[in-house]
């Protein structure tokens, strides 16, 4: 068996999310992968990812893999996505993993990108990846809301996950937040990251920078566990994928 490994960019704007979906798997990334990978190896491919992301989150690094009894070159597999695979998914790299090698379990860390177009007019160019908010935010506010968040803590109140026993402890290592013009990049990085979290942290934490509730309540809702008392989950065209540690 070969096992390939896969690191795929994508616009996810047309797409009801990463994972395929049985009604339809067209309509999703993995299914359009699998779709085109079965005809190339003349086998049923199935596609391992690092992650679901939701219908319109974008990614630059989502890890997939998947196991073939052949094996095909690079260069062959490379020019056949190419050309069958629709212009807003690209492969950015390819080869053989471990025959171990999972694309999920193996996960100990990832980074998402939020981008905020905080210019008084929408930017027409980056309608498709950051979310408009036309009122100008405190970032100082925002940060130190932000710190607050470094750590392990239980995210319940910071998901739409709502499994009894799945864990919501997860640990994030940093979030940087940075201005570039009109535009704030908010980047998370850490070992794992709940439904809809990096949404819902970045629709707290601008509420915040809005002056419509405070940096300190952010303690309160790590202790509180409830998402109901947590912010608005930010729109998803503004997330990216952007790494996967391994």
């Amino acid at each position: 068996m070969t096992n390939y490994k896969l690191i795929i960019a994508y616009d996810g704007s047309k797409y009801n999310g990463f994972q395929r979906q049985s009604k339809h798997p067209e309509k999703t990334i993995q299914g359009k992968l699998e779709n085109v990978l079965s005809k190339l190896f003349e086998e049923d491919i199935q596609i391992i990812g690092s992650g679901r992301t939701d219908a319109g989150v974008h990614s630059k690094g989502q890890v997939c893999n998947f196991h073939t009894h052949s094996f095909i070159d690079f260069e062959h597999i490379l020019e056949y996505l190419r050309t069958y695979l629709p212009q807003d998914i690209a492969v950015v790299d390819l080869g053989i993993a471990s025959e171990r090698f999972h694309a999920r379990y193996n996960v100990v860390g990832k980074r998402y990108v939020y981008t905020i177009d905080n210019g008084f007019f929408p930017d027409p160019f980056s309608l498709r990846y950051a979310y408009h908010v036309s009122e100008k935010l405190d970032l100082d506010a925002i940060r130190t809301a932000a710190n607050l968040l470094l750590g392990e803590h239980d995210f319940q109140a910071f998901t739409s996950l709502k499994s009894k026993t799945k864990s919501t402890v997860r640990t994030i290592k940093s979030i940087d937040i940075k201005q570039e013009e009109s535009k704030i990049i908010f980047t998370y990085e850490g070992n794992g990251f709940l439904q809809h979290m990096v949404r819902i942290l970045t629709g707290t934490l601008v509420e915040i920078g809005l002056g419509t509730r405070e940096a300190t309540s952010i303690t309160t809702l790590l202790e509180g566990k409830t998402r109901s008392a947590a912010g608005h989950k930010a729109p998803a065209n503004g997330l990216c994928l952007e790494k996967v540690f391994y």
